[in-house]
């Protein structure tokens, strides 16, 4: 039975009922769900780290570090997708989902679309 970690960028104190963070880098900290045969096995919390300590690719890091394997996102600059696509993490957009719970269920039903360039924005902690 293999499992699946999925992060979604979140405001504290994050999990299922957490609002979802607007821009991946800049979120409170990431709820991480392990899925396994279309069902939520385990619900945790993960920590972001600041920028300044790695720039954008900090973020990107420390989630490939922790085993996550798709992220669902609101809004991200053009260099952490990159980032997401070097490091073998499949990226997701949220597509006006609001809280994590929702973000969860569209990623369960298929229904969000792989995030491309067309939703990237100029990065730098922008309104996205």
């Amino acid at each position: 039975m293999k499992s699946t970690i999925v992060a979604i960028p979140s405001t504290h104190p994050g999990g299922l009922g957490a609002e979802l963070g607007a821009h991946f880098g800049h979120c409170d900290l990431y709820t991480l769900v392990k899925i396994s045969e279309g069902q939520v096995l385990e619900v945790a919390t993960l920590p972001n780290v600041p920028h300044e300590q790695g720039g954008c690719m900090a973020p990107v890091n420390h989630l490939a570090q922790n085993g996550v394997q798709i992220l669902i996102a609101g809004g991200m600059g053009i260099r952490p997708l990159m980032g997401f696509n070097q490091v073998g993490i499949d990226v997701l957009y949220g597509n006006g989902v609001q809280t994590v719970s929702e973000a969860v269920e569209g990623f369960l039903k298929g229904t969000l679309p792989r995030f491309t360039t067309d939703f990237t924005c100029g990065g730098g902690g922008g309104a996205h």
